[in-house]
């Protein structure tokens, strides 16, 4: 990418091959887990209790996380005293309409499941597939098992899938580093790397002060979960897409010994309320954009603005940069200029690589944080820990314990 950027910037291609083909699973893996999972145990109040606990958890997270981004751009300023002259920019930005409260609310549930999969809404997508397995899960056992073998046999070939297509991935995520560094240079980088240390050590503040003790708290084996998401995160940090990580986390979190049931409900709707590094970046990027402006933002219209970013920024975690899109809507329905937007995304691609990387570590701690609240998280069992001569410990839900 730095040696021979117009080569590099041509292998575009190759990555956005790639994740194609990543958003090709995400429709059929999140409705076939799904469906199983809620009613292949026709537990409809477990549904309930795995609902309330995880949207308590992303939204106490997703605060910390809130107030975490504003602190850190408050205290290093990384803004204030920038060139306008940054503004320049080669890519474009589609202006984005200011949404109401009733628009966030309607976006959440799909009119047409065929456009919620084509336009990639995942919590759409997540709802649709809900209320499909509820609805399974009330229909008599003879009508109720050819759908239930149709997606359990969908759910396993779309695991296989996704193994094929993670042959490519070293080639796809090769090509998106050579052409950030590319199309971007490191020129640009001098001028705007305060806020880029911002982020990242923010980042690194939530990780060690938020992830770290409710990962503790929830007994969760820290080296065998940091080895089980490597794959994941570090396919999520080269192409700065969650989406393209999602069917690989899934896998590895149901190697770790988070059963499939919560894995299929709680990651897919953590994907659109618990975008950690999403909401961490936004508060950043708000404020950073006012103090590069030269406006003094009180703490009320700090929170009121971050506030506002959140719950625009719902769903959007699986398309590269398109936070970016949704800051541009909110600092414009803020009478904030726009040139300071166009600056940061000189190192968008960069910022994007590390909050999607905490995106998908989040996600993937919320899968065991709820299933060891469940009392259904087991991490000994992959690794044969487990001996016993009861046959009811030794076979869960069907499945002999290895």
């Amino acid at each position: 990418g730095y040696d021979f950027p117009g080569f590099a910037v041509s292998l575009n291609v190759l990555s956005k091959i790639f994740l194609k083909l990543i958003k090709t699973i995400i429709a059929p893996l999140i409705f076939a887990t799904l469906v199983v999972g809620i009613a292949g145990h026709s537990n409809l109040k477990q549904v309930g209790s795995m609902g309330w606990k995880a949207i308590l958890y992303f939204e106490i997270v997703t605060t910390l996380a809130l107030f975490i981004g504003l602190a850190a751009i408050n205290i290093s300023r990384a803004g204030v005293g920038i060139d306008p002259g940054l503004a320049q920019s080669q890519e474009e930005i589609a202006p984005v309409a200011a949404q109401s409260t009733s628009d966030i609310i309607l976006h959440v549930f799909p009119e047409n499941i065929v456009k919620s999969i084509s336009e990639g809404q995942v919590l759409q997508i997540v709802v649709f597939s809900v209320l499909f397995a509820i609805g399974l899960a009330m229909v008599g056992e003879k009508k109720r098992k050819p759908m239930l073998d149709f997606c359990e046999s969908l759910s396993e070939t779309m695991f296989k899938f996704t193994n094929i297509i993670m042959y490519f991935a070293p080639i796809g995520v090769g090509a998106a580093i050579a052409y950030t560094v590319g199309h971007m240079g490191f020129g640009i980088l001098l001028n705007l790397f305060q806020l880029l240390i911002t982020l990242y050590v923010a980042l690194i503040v939530f990780a060690v002060v938020v992830l770290l003790p409710v990962a503790l708290i929830a007994r969760v084996p820290i080296v065998r979960f940091l080895k089980a998401i490597s794959g994941p995160v570090s396919i999520a940090f080269a192409t700065t897409s969650s989406e393209a990580a999602l069917p690989r986390a899934m896998e590895e979190m149901e190697k770790l010994g988070v059963p499939r049931k919560i894995v299929a409900f709680v990651m897919p709707t953590g994907y659109s309320f618990n975008l950690d590094g999403t909401t961490l970046y936004l508060a950043l990027a708000s404020v950073f954009v006012a103090q590069a402006a030269g406006i003094n933002l009180t703490w009320e219209q700090q929170l009121v603005m971050v506030f506002t970013l959140m719950l625009t920024s719902k769903g959007v975690a699986g398309v590269p940069r398109a936070s970016l899109v949704i800051l541009l809507g909110t600092v414009a329905s803020f009478n904030l200029p726009v040139w300071p937007v166009f600056a940061i995304l000189g190192i968008d691609e960069l910022m994007d690589m590390a909050r999607t990387s905490v995106n998908v570590t989040g996600n993937c701690l919320a899968t065991a944080v709820v299933a060891r609240w469940e009392g259904e998280f087991h991490p000994e069992r992959e690794v044969g820990l487990v001996e016993t001569s009861n046959p009811e410990i030794l076979e869960t839900e069907g499945e002999k314990v290895r």
